[in-house]
């Protein structure tokens, strides 16, 4: 194992940015041939950044929310706790690698969760009454930030590193060609030109759902999830498991409202480390900013099953 874990690093050093800081790319402005709504008249989205979130719309999500809004989406960062009246302003939450306090600097274990006991149910009681949520844990410790929150979903965050070790480094490819990337209307879209045939993911975690989830992004038999006491430090006693038939997307109806999750967040955007831009950017990615399109066209009710 010594030789895997060794590649691992390698890989992490120069997919996961780890050795150098990671800032917005604001470079990177894919095309929307048509727009869902007009702009400034789509549903209300709003991006947490409540929970020393990782990602926010001004920060390290900024081509996340320039997207959104190219499409039409009105996208407002938040900077207040779940409550019932917060989330009433909006129809679709994204929450993306939020941390607990105790982790904003220190990322060994434990990681409690980000979110207390009201917010969790405020948040499940409004996706249950017509809510939508996006919720994004990367590798650990975020899964374990957001653990108790998707479990009430259904949803079984690992709180490790997704590796496939039938690769010296790069991105793990989801294809249809190969059954990883499961049919779904999200990648159907509209029409054909929306259609998505090939998604990239950089690392991440891996998780399990709830039988009336319905797959997205399904890890190989090759990939396993490394669960070190600290991220980014790996030793031939890192403790692995088999990802065999586990998830690094999915989505799922909860009462009236909707879940996407997803266990990867730099696909989402772009990103610079040093001179060089990371994330949906990447030829690998292609696709990926059409993806996360659909995705939230699925969330807000442009897509249906």
């Amino acid at each position: 194992m010594r030789t895997v874990l060794i590649a691992f690093v390698i890989v992490l050093t120069a997919v996961g940015q780890p050795a150098a800081q990671q800032v917005a790319d604001t470079t990177f402005v894919p095309e929307i041939a048509a727009p869902a709504y007009s702009e400034g008249e789509g549903p209300v989205v709003l991006i947490d950044e409540a929970h020393h979130n990782f990602h926010t719309a001004s920060g390290r999500y900024f081509a996340f929310a320039r997207l959104l809004g190219r499409d039409g989406y009105v996208v407002r960062p938040s900077d207040q706790r779940f409550t019932a009246a917060v989330l009433g302003a909006a129809d679709i939450l994204v929450i993306s690698n939020a941390l607990a306090e105790q982790n904003v600097e220190d990322w060994s274990l434990p990681n409690p969760s980000a979110f207390d006991d009201d917010e969790i149910l405020a948040v499940r009681e409004w996706v249950r009454d017509g809510g939508s949520l996006f919720l994004i844990a990367d590798h650990m410790p975020m899964p374990g930030a957001a653990e108790k929150l998707a479990a009430v979903f259904g949803l079984y965050f690992n709180n490790g590193f997704a590796f496939d070790t039938a690769q010296d480094g790069g991105a793990l490819i989801f294809r249809r060609s190969d059954g990883s990337l499961v049919d779904h209307a999200i990648l159907n879209g509209r029409g054909p030109d929306e259609r998505i045939d090939s998604v990239a993911s950089f690392t991440g975690q891996a998780f399990r759902a709830v039988p009336s989830a319905e797959p997205l992004m399904l890890l190989p038999n090759t990939v396993v999830l490394l669960m070190p006491v600290e991220a980014w430090e790996f030793s031939d006693q890192t403790p692995r498991l088999s990802a065999a038939g586990m998830l690094q997307g999915a989505v799922l109806r909860y009462g009236e409202g909707r879940v996407a999750a997803f266990g990867e967040a730099a696909m989402f955007t772009s990103q610079m480390s040093g001179d060089e831009s990371f994330g949906m950017s990447l030829p690998v990615a292609a696709h990926n900013a059409r993806f996360l399109i659909n995705i939230m066209h699925w969330l807000s009710g442009l897509l249906g099953d």
